[in-house]
């Protein structure tokens, strides 16, 4: 019985620290892409995606002061207000490590629904410093949030994937 339950679990290797980083510094250069008209409005933010899922998973290596620090390594590539990113991100980062064994309970596509009302809460973050400097919101700034959300089961299989153990070449 005990080597069907081996058989049966999933296996992930320890998590780097480097790895980790490395990530991240994926995901902000896919923010850096060049997006223009309706795309922009369509644009993930990739950075959320991946350190909602680092903050769910791994809630001891990431916290609110890594989630600080990409955010504000993205204020400086986007040339927003500075602090705009990191508020979001520490938000985000904090309901990632409170709701983390919520979310991990379910599976992708009911995690996407516990997901979605997260990356909200970051956009409307974005959406109130975006009001407090022009004086108006674009009800379409909230369509990234949705289409993030789609994108948290890809990014998860895709994290999880790269965690698993290698096969052995003398396995095969």
């Amino acid at each position: 019985m005990s080597d069907r339950i081996l058989n049966d679990q999933e296996f992930q290797l320890p998590v780097s620290r480097i790895f980790i980083a490395a990530s991240l510094f994926v995901a902000l250069l896919l923010d850096w892409l060049p997006w223009q008209g309706i795309w922009l409005a369509l644009r993930p933010d990739f950075v959320a995606l991946v350190l909602l899922y680092w903050c769910t998973h791994k809630p001891y290596h990431v916290g609110i002061s890594i989630a600080w620090t990409v955010g504000i390594l993205a204020d400086v590539a986007d040339a927003s207000l500075f602090g705009q990113h990191a508020l979001a991100y520490s938000v985000l980062a904090f309901s990632g490590i409170v709701l983390h064994r919520r979310i991990l309970m379910f599976n992708l596509r009911q995690q996407t629904l516990q997901i979605f009302p997260l990356l909200l809460l970051a956009y409307a973050v974005y959406a109130a410093v975006h009001w407090q400097l022009r004086g108006n919101i674009s009800w379409e700034y909230f369509i990234g949030s949705v289409v993030s959300a789609l994108l948290w089961a890809p990014v998860t299989i895709l994290l999880q994937t790269l965690r698993r153990p290698r096969a052995a070449s003398d396995q095969l």
